[in-house]
Order: structure tokens, then C-alpha cells, then sequence
């Protein structure tokens, strides 16, 4: 399976055979799910807290004599009911991750981007002469019409080999979102429209991915 190669003006140079153990793999919607599943419980910072009312700096002195005012009985100020004191059933700290076996992630990797390549919203650009401007990424994204009406980037996922140039000329597009090849996973890929692959990411991607044990 071969793709188109433009260049940074847009223009097609040529074209580019995708190793097929990644790009041709059948779909698994139930293990992409999951995957998907994993990567957004993980993300989740889960350090909410509140203090119950054996938390609360307070004084455990009881706020007045148990008979005799008329008021309703009391003890320390920290009850739930007072300013101040502790929260019943508020949110505490809980750990969301997950864990999935790092071939079920790869597997979902692959998944994820043959059904991309189905739909023909993947682009390989060959950007061995980019200078490191921002304009030259922007006119390349309107070449390839990778723009919405605003002109920003419309959902575009930029995948990277960690070249320097590359990442400074792609780093104040609004909508774009820039990924090195080595950390690709599948919901980059999925929450995108678009995927551009710098021509030597798909090198990286090859040695990451497909040399693990």
C-alpha cells in the first residue's frame, strides 16, 4: 500500500510504501473501545478531596452544656452541619487508572490508523527543508485544505520524528495537535480528522512499534 508524498509548498513529489503490519491491519472496534477507554481513565487527576469531620483542624470542646439552654444539643463545632466543619460524603482521592497489555495498546494502535489510511485521511509530507517558520506549516495545511473556515488547523494530528525544526514550526498552530511517531496511541489517532506524517515518522514508527517484543 503506497501514499502520496507532498512537500512543504503542498506540491506531490512522489510516494511512500506504508509497512502493512501497521496500516493494514483488520478493524477491532471492541479493542480500539478499550483502548480509548484506558488511555481517558489514566488521564483522569482523581485528587479531589474534602475533610470529613475527623479531619477538620478544629476544637473538640463541646460548644455548650448538653441541657438547659433550650437550644438543640451540640457537640464540637466540626459536626457537618456548622461553617466550617466537615463534609459528609464530599469527594476524596481515588487513583482511575488502568491497566491494558502493552500488545492489546499496540494492536488498537494499528486498528486505529488502517481505518484511517480505509478513509484516505492520512498525508505523508517531506519536510527536510523546513526552516522552523509557523508560516510554512500554515500554507502547507491550506495547500492541502487541512483548514476550517477560521483558518486554524481543522482537528489535524501532526506525527513527528523529534525534529527539532519540525516542532518549532507547529507549536502555535491553533488545532494541531503535534505527536512524536514513538508516542502515537490510538485515541491521538481516533479524536483527530486529519493525520500528517512527517516521512521520517513512518521510519520511528516502524522501530518503536514493531521491534517490541
Amino acid at each position: 500500500m503506497t501514499v502520496a508524498v507532498y512537500d512543504k509548498s503542498g506540491t506531490k513529489t512522489g510516494t511512500l510504501k506504508l509497512p502493512e503490519e501497521i496500516f493494514g491491519v483488520s478493524d477491532s472496534p471492541k479493542l480500539v473501545a478499550q483502548a480509548v477507554r484506558v488511555y481517558l481513565a489514566n488521564q483522569r487527576q482523581g485528587s479531589a478531596n474534602t475533610k470529613t469531620r475527623g479531619e477538620v483542624a478544629y476544637s473538640t470542646k463541646k460548644i455548650y452544656r448538653q441541657k438547659g439552654t433550650g437550644r438543640a444539643r451540640h457537640g464540637a463545632r466540626k459536626a457537618p452541619i456548622f461553617v466550617g466543619g466537615g463534609i459528609t460524603f464530599g469527594p476524596r482521592t481515588r487513583d482511575f487508572s488502568l491497566q491494558m497489555p502493552q500488545q492489546m495498546k499496540r494492536k488498537a494502535l494499528f486498528c486505529a490508523l488502517s481505518s484511517k489510511l480505509l478513509r484516505q485521511e492520512i498525508i505523508v509530507v517531506d519536510l527536510s527543508d523546513l526552516s522552523g517558520k509557523t508560516k510554512e506549516i500554515a500554507l502547507l495545511l491550506r495547500a492541502l485544505s487541512l483548514t476550517n473556515k477560521k483558518g486554524k488547523a481543522d482537528r489535524v494530528l501532526f506525527v513527528t520524528d523529534n525534529d527539532s525544526m519540525v516542532k518549532k514550526a507547529t507549536k502555535n498552530i491553533g488545532g494541531l495537535t503535534m505527536l512524536p511517531a514513538n508516542a502515537l496511541h490510538a485515541y491521538g489517532v481516533l479524536k483527530s480528522k486529519r493525520a500528517v506524517f512527517v516521512k521520517e515518522a513512518i521510519g520511528l514508527l516502524e522501530n518503536t512499534f514493531l521491534k517490541q517484543n
